[in-house]
């Protein structure tokens, strides 16, 4: 009996020990540990990148509350506190440079970070699915915005973009669907595919003339979106760029702009007024299909576009009044397409 006991005790002496030593470690150059829900991470260098499943606080990620990268880690890795979800609050330091692709993915308890001045680039579904966030701050050292990168947090209201950003990546912003307001500012070059598809509570979007290319989605079903202002470097409008975006009244787009993608603006159905600059030479099919409030054209190129039976799909042309330089309105009226319309001089 007294063998019995002894073997008993052991064991709970080696269950705690093995307990103690779960929740502290190391991970390529650095240590970390565990106590009363906060993860601290110290030492000098890299954070290792991960699997979804193998960090190594793994075990404990639902008990996470709190996190401390203390000053010496340089980066965070890929999948690192991924789906954390008791995780409230997140202390990074100035060293690190670079948050990796999906580092607090589905974080959903998370509701503030701050980003220091560091950081150059956020990786993709660096914080997507953070449900809670509501307030995120870009640093102005940050250059890109990965794909993904704040997919799906349904609370963030605002983001103001830093002047060091050149790119926001394909669904940066996907369904942030409590998004009122975001600056883009005029070191943007690029907006990716969907960067801010299903945003349905923007209502305002500025474009800035270093914008070259809007992608296609990019604000695809912004249905609280009333306006648009189009920068005049921008040169063409992806596929479904404005689609669905159903509170739309008005749309100038810039001289420079040669093409405009097929359903670029599809059920816009309060858009009344469309006005087209003189360098569009294509439109694509469904463009402006149901737009069933469109009344009025304004289309300052002299000579026909090339466009196909389908751009203004379930539109009664002779309702909408196509308004053409003076000197071309007979070649308007004699187009095969834009003949259907009422063709009158500018």
């Amino acid at each position: 009996m007294k063998n019995i006991v002894i073997l008993f005790a052991s064991c709970v002496m080696l269950t705690a020990t093995m307990n103690v030593e779960a929740q502290s470690g190391t991970t390529g150059s650095l240590t970390w540990s565990i106590e009363d829900g906060t993860l601290t991470i110290s030492g000098n260098g890299v954070m290792p990148d991960y699997k979804w499943n193998d960090y190594p606080w793994y075990s404990f990620r639902a008990s996470i509350i709190t996190i401390i990268i203390n000053d010496g880690v340089t980066s965070i890795g890929d999948n690192a506190f991924r789906s954390c979800s008791s995780l409230t609050k997140v202390t990074i330091p100035n060293s690190v440079t670079s948050i990796g692709d999906l580092a607090f993915y589905a974080c959903s308890s998370l509701t503030e970070v701050t980003i220091p001045n560091s950081v150059t680039s956020i990786g993709d579904y660096a914080f997507g699915y953070c449900s809670s966030l509501a307030e995120v701050t870009i640093p102005n050292s940050v250059t890109s915005i990965g794909d993904n990168a704040f997919n799906s947090c349904s609370s963030l209201t605002e983001v103001i973009i830093p002047n060091s950003v050149t790119s926001i990546g394909n669904s940066a912003f996907y369904e942030c669907s409590s998004l009122t307001e975001v600056t883009i500012p005029n070191s943007v070059t690029s907006i990716g595919q969907g960067a801010f598809i299903g945003c349905s509570s923007l209502t305002e979007v500025t474009i800035p003339n270093s914008v070259t290319s809007i992608g296609g989605f990019a604000f695809k079903d912004c249905s609280n979106l009333t306006g648009v202002t189009i920068g005049n470097s921008v040169t063409s409008i992806g596929d479904y760029a404005f689609g669905e975006c159903s509170s739309l009244t008005e749309v100038t787009i810039p001289n420079s702009v040669t093409s405009i993608g097929e359903d670029a603006f599809k059920y816009c159905d309060s858009l009344t007024e469309v006005t087209i600059g003189n360098s569009v030479t294509s439109i694509g099919e469904y463009a402006f299909g149901y737009c069933n409030s469109l009344t009025s054209i304004i289309n300052h190129a002299s000579t026909p576009q090339v466009i196909t039976s389908d751009v203004f799909e379930n539109v009664t042309p002779s309702s909408i009044r196509l308004r053409v330089p003076a000197g071309s309105v007979a070649a308007y009226k004699a187009h095969s397409e834009w003949g259907k319309f009422v063709v009158v001089s500018l």
